[in-house]
């Protein structure tokens, strides 16, 4: 079984892959979503974040304020890597261990997508790596149509590594900056490939 990672700038397309994806039939675990769950509380993460960054963080019935901390670590690389430190390594226990389950009920290739797999160094524990890209402006204008402000997504956007340093680790790369057909066929391509290649023993 493939263990491949998806992965591309904030709106760049990537989750876009990842669905189409699961409409061909694909597991695909979402690492960021993971995170969320790991930072729940009653889980270890929680505590730890909550000890790091201020007991402020927590709202009413005890959940982290993801805005609040969105804006508080994003605006601060030291932070920034103190967050993900906390939470990385968790991300990827968790993600093998899916992986094994997926494995066990006998998957071709099985993916995570993750805005961050290669900072984390994930990547070097998978058998590929898609990267999902787009221009810069594209990100700028999907993020502001978001709601985000222009301030706010120029820093999400400067807080990640730039596109073509990732597109350097990619053992596909898929073109996100026209339609969402254009997407399709792509992902395509690359689901016919995978499933023509035959699963390791």
């Amino acid at each position: 079984m493939q263990k491949i990672g998806i992965t591309g700038g904030i709106a760049s397309g990537k989750s876009a892959v990842a669905a189409i994806l699961r409409e061909l039939g694909f597991h695909v675990l979402d690492a960021d979503g993971l995170a969320h769950r790991l930072t729940e509380p009653g889980q270890p993460a929680h505590e730890e974040v909550l000890k790091e960054f201020g007991a402020d963080l927590a709202t009413s019935d005890g959940r982290i304020d993801r805005p609040k901390l969105g804006a508080m670590v994003f605006a601060d690389p030291a932070r920034l890597a103190r967050l993900n430190a906390i939470v990385h390594p968790r991300v990827g226990e968790a993600t093998f261990r899916q992986f094994e389950e997926w494995q066990r009920n006998g998957s071709d290739a099985v993916f995570v997508e993750a805005a961050l797999l290669i900072e984390a160094g994930m990547h070097k524990k998978l058998d590929g790596l898609v990267v999902a890209w787009c221009e810069p402006e594209q990100q700028l204008e999907r993020l502001l149509a978001r709601g985000m402000s222009e301030t706010e997504a120029r820093r999400r956007i400067a807080a990640q590594m730039p596109v073509e340093e990732k597109i350097r680790f990619a053992t596909e790369k898929i073109d996100c900056s026209g339609s969402l057909e254009h997407t399709r066929q792509q992902v395509q391509t690359l689901a016919a490939k995978l499933r023509r290649q035959p699963s390791n023993p």
